[in-house]
């Protein structure tokens, strides 16, 4: 994995901002009334397979939808590392099936490996999920992303109405600024509810690390977490695990509800189609490349899975009215004054940060109430 560039500024973000914003407007139906007889090849690369039960499950789904769009032909590969390995594939796609737009879905693609593919093909457009793309990059490259932290609240609110030890516990792949942007919104989620629930962390080093989640839901389980959640790639082990262990459980990426019948609170969901259209639309129709591009629930780019039956009544009502006010943009998750888990002030008082902001997108602490450390 490498460490993402210096991030554009906020000007050129809100700017980007605006566009997609306007861009999202077209689903997939007015999309292919208004391409015509245009024909385009998209490339898509998934780091692991494609059924995980998360990341690049909620990446497929997206990209099924996208081979319906009349002139449109997909090709993909999965179980590509994060090496030079997925430099020859984009080379592949662009020379053997023709492609002109290509999405990189892992985060470990966008530099340096993306980057030099864009300027070897100048012709081809590169959308990268997750990237800080900057105006020193190249212009037919681009990063988009969700605000998922607001789906990762809404899991925080909903697991501490079901908590009963008030340990939450939280599994992550990697301490990446996107990473620690969700543990830190579950934890604050909770603690809106309820300021003395604490989330209890541990990371486990890679993506996909199938023996090693279990074996940290397994560890959180018995030091009495009676909720859990994570960010890795595919969450099947650990819901899985929560549920034989007769715990609740809040998924990530894809709905995970028929792995845990009885457990399975709620979850927070990609909607990676709205990205996906976007970009599609402007490579068939020859607009500018939006080279960052995001949204949260307003803009339909994340979403809630469905409540599960340990949702309750009350817990429901909660989240839903926190959502709206999210929705609306009167519900601002990262504000001051905000202490880290080892009692320095990240965020003053008085200084609220709007999803837009791109430090965010730097985060780098633990709020207070996470036992782990980066």
């Amino acid at each position: 994995m490498t460490t993402s560039p210096k991030s554009p500024s906020r000007r050129e973000i809100l700017r980007h901002l605006a566009l997609g914003a306007t861009a999202s407007a077209l689903g997939p139906l007015s999309l292919s009334r208004a391409l015509g007889a245009g024909k385009l090849t998209v490339g898509v690369i998934y780091v692991g397979p494609r059924d995980d039960y998360g990341y690049n499950q909620a990446q497929a789904q997206a990209a099924a939808q996208i081979k319906k769009l009349p002139g449109v032909t997909v090709v993909e590969q999965e179980k590509v590392p994060e090496t030079t390995d997925v430099e020859n594939t984009m080379s592949s796609m662009v020379e053997q099936d023709g492609a002109g737009l290509i999405f990189a879905t892992s985060f470990g693609y966008f530099n340096p490996f993306m980057l030099r593919m864009a300027v070897k093909y100048p012709k081809v457009r590169f959308a990268h999920c997750g990237g800080m793309w900057t105006d020193k990059d190249p212009k037919n490259a681009g990063s988009y992303f969700g605000y998922i932290d607001e789906c990762q609240y809404l899991n925080g609110v909903v697991a501490a109405y079901a908590t009963k030890s008030k340990k939450l516990g939280f599994i992550a792949a990697k301490p990446i600024p996107q990473v620690l942007r969700n543990i830190n919104a579950f934890t604050m989620g909770a603690q809106s509810v309820d300021p003395k629930i604490t989330t209890q962390l541990i990371v486990t080093g890679d993506w996909s690390l199938p023996v090693k989640e279990a074996e940290s839901a397994n560890s959180l389980i018995d030091q009495g977490v009676d909720v859990l959640t994570c960010h890795v790639d595919s969450p099947k082990v650990i819901v899985e695990t929560a549920e034989r262990r007769g715990i609740f459980v809040c998924g990530y990426h894809a709905d995970q509800a028929p792995l845990a019948p009885k457990g399975y609170l709620t979850g927070a969901e990609w909607n990676w189609l709205t990205p996906y259209t976007d970009h599609v639309n402007d490579a068939m129709s020859g607009a500018p490349m939006k080279n960052f591009l995001r949204g949260g629930l307003k803009e339909g780019f994340v979403k809630m899975s469905p409540y599960g039956p340990g949702a309750t009544s009350a817990a429901r009502t909660k989240a839903d009215t926190i959502k709206a006010a999210m929705i609306k943009g009167e519900y601002p998750i990262f504000k001051g004054p905000l202490l880290d888990n080892t009692g320095k002030t990240v965020i003053a008082a008085g200084t609220t940060y709007q999803q837009t902001d791109p430090v965010l997108e730097q985060m780098n602490y633990l709020v207070a109430g996470v036992n782990g450390k980066i």
